[in-house]
């Protein structure tokens, strides 16, 4: 589906959009900057040379345009009728020393947070943008991942460590589907498409489901904000599994230890699979029940009326995502339900701070050694240091975008907007406009999930993030 893009906001809500958007970091106590020794541990931090070279492997990044924060470098090639896939991700935990001004201060932060006027950096970035970043044609200390994936995609084996490599480039997703779709794709990106294919064909059989839901993404540009809707191109979905293979492969590896931290969700109840059959049969979507779940949401058409309805529900269907730390024994529920199978954080480590303790403890147990002192001690610190952080960045994230679709509809009050109906509680309607893109909620009066209306504009509060909608 191609993107679509919103009006947007107008000069006239600009200042008082960015004078809510500032209120809000004071508010949530956002952080504006590092403390000094924070920053000053992180220009002295060095990471340490590991033992294997693997610069000679034309590892690539792929990324988003103009990302700076490289966490993954990937290179695939062909074994036998399978393929090999190398994973590198950036050696953060090699610039951090445990207990440190650095360690203090990410504790706290939890993840890096994206907002409308500006990135919030989990780490100092002369480490998360510079001397961490798997920048190309630079030399840096990773964690590499080798999984050797048979003719149908099923991982064989898999194994981490430190090593040297050199990226040879930095791609983004628009010009690598422009290469794809050309024929002209080279080296690793070549064989991306057919790798990524045999691991969605494993999602399937596994019964996992990605959502894929529209990114909805504000935008800052000189003359205002604006809120994009888009679907990730093939290529990022195909990027995605490589990362989700790797997830997989860390969580068996903690699991079979007995040590490490996964992340978890509990499979849905009966009762909410039947009132999700019941809801999706309404909006004349029903769920074929030879499919399983992850089946039908591949099978919705994207463009159709009452996808956007389906799709919301959906979404509420699999929920309770947390994390799980454990030593001595598996945890009593050890399965991410969406993805089907055990899952562990590693492939991010420079913007989500669990990712650190994965790659030390996966490092450890393939080279034979014990996990490290620092990492074991403060394993079951982590699932409320996340949960803390997964909150705030959620809260902070939806109150954000609160403020900007009311500068969105602040000048328009009084027109009238076409608007899709997405779920109906009582006597309210969640509804999303079309254009500006803007979800907010309205009088039901009638209203079915999935069905089209028409609403008016009645008040857009920016310092608050409130709207108000009136069917037309």
């Amino acid at each position: 589906m191609p993107t679509r893009r919103a009006h947007i906001a107008p000069q006239t809500a600009h200042g008082q959009l960015a004078a809510a958007l500032a209120l809000l970091r004071e508010d949530e106590r956002v952080p504006d900057r590092f403390p000094p020794e924070v920053q000053a541990e992180a220009e002295r931090a060095r990471a340490p040379e590991p033992g294997v070279d693997l610069r000679g492997i034309p590892f690539v990044t792929l990324d988003p345009p103009g990302s700076r924060d490289l966490d993954q470098a990937f290179h695939l090639e062909r074994r036998g009728d399978g393929f090999l896939v190398r994973y590198a991700i950036a050696d953060l935990p090699g610039f951090v020393r445990p207990g440190g001004a650095v360690d203090g201060e990410a504790r706290g932060r939890g993840q890096t947070l994206y907002l409308p006027d500006g990135t919030v950096p989990l780490h100092p970035t002369i480490l998360s943008e510079d001397r961490a970043s798997l920048l190309p044609r630079v030399d840096r200390t990773a964690y590499v991942w080798t999984v050797e994936l048979d003719a149908a995609g099923g991982a064989a084996g898999a194994r981490v460590e430190r090593a040297v490599i050199r990226s040879r480039a930095r791609l983004d997703y628009p010009a690598a589907q422009r290469d794809v779709d050309a024929g002209s794709a080279e080296g690793p990106l070549a064989l991306l498409p057919e790798v990524g294919r045999v691991r969605l064909e494993q999602e399937r059989l596994r019964g996992g489901a990605s959502l894929n839901l529209p990114d909805e993404e504000i935008v800052r540009e000189p003359e205002g904000y604006r809120i994009v809707s888009r679907f990730p191109p093939p290529v990022e979905e195909w990027n995605a599994q490589l990362s989700l293979l790797v997830g997989i492969a860390a969580g068996e590896l903690m699991l079979g230890a007995g040590i490490g931290v996964l992340r978890t969700m509990a499979p849905p109840e009966e009762a909410d699979l039947r009132a999700f059959r019941a809801r999706v049969a309404a909006l004349g979507m029903p769920w074929d029940e030879r499919l399983s779940y992850g089946e039908y949401l591949r099978g919705v058409p994207r463009d159709a009326p009452p996808a956007p309805a389906v799709l919301q529900a959906a979404a509420g269907l699999f929920r309770g995502a947390d994390y799980v730390a454990f030593d001595g024994g598996p945890p009593e529920q050890p399965l991410q339900a969406a993805i089907a199978a055990p899952y562990a954080h590693v492939t991010a480590p420079l913007r989500r701070l669990v990712d650190r303790w994965g790659l030390a403890v996966c490092e450890a147990l393939c080279a034979g050694r014990a996990v490290p002192e620092w990492a074991r001690e403060s394993l079951p610190d982590l699932p409320a240091l996340m949960r803390a952080s997964s909150a705030r960045a959620g809260r902070i994230g939806a109150e954000a975008l609160n403020r900007v679709e009311a500068a969105l509809l602040r000048d328009r009050i009084g027109e009238e907007f076409p608007a899709v109906v997405l779920e109906v509680r009582g006597d309210r309607a969640r509804v999303q406009l079309q254009d500006p893109l803007v979800t907010a909620y309205c009088p039901a009066d009638g209203l079915v999930a999935g069905s089209r209306t028409r609403v008016r504009a009645v008040r857009a509060d920016v310092p608050t993030g409130e709207i108000e909608l009136a069917l037309a």
